[in-house]
């Protein structure tokens, strides 16, 4: 193989076409665009889910939901996890490293899921009314 015949891969080079360039072409006059109209003519186009002046998709359908971008920082912890636990002390850092919450949570909540029969204190984590009173009648309490 030489430097002078090195060539590119075959249909990886193809000539642009150029429009407006005479009847011959086959893109002649009206360079492909048709006869008149908004898209025929130089700069003229619209916005993306224009429909012409007619309401678009977008706006006749009803708005719907919401997602909260607060909740990835709230976490949530039943007393059937707390049970499994081999822990007397509860804290968010321990929730963390045992994977029962997101590295990202901030606030954490123990629910009324499951039972709880060892006594487990809980410190700078929340707890619903129900829960609470699972807790503190498995001799535990709620800081």
């Amino acid at each position: 193989m030489e430097l002078n015949s090195i060539k590119p891969g075959v249909g990886s080079k193809h000539v642009k076409r150029r429009v407006g360039r005479g009847i011959g072409s086959g893109l002649g006059k009206t360079a492909g665009r048709g006869h008149k109209g908004q898209k025929s003519r130089s700069g003229g186009y619209h916005k993306v889910g224009f429909e012409g002046g007619q309401m678009p998709l977008q706006r006749r359908l009803p708005k719907r939901g919401f997602k909260s971008q607060s909740l990835k920082y709230n976490a949530e912890v039943s007393l059937t996890d707390l049970q499994r636990l081999a822990a007397d002390e509860v804290d968010l850092l321990m929730l963390k490293q045992a994977g029962l919450v997101g590295e990202l949570a901030k606030v954490v909540k123990v629910i009324k899921s499951g039972e709880v029969t060892k006594k487990v204190a809980l410190k700078g984590v929340g707890a619903t009314a129900g829960a609470k009173a699972a807790i503190e009648a498995a001799g535990g309490s709620v800081a």
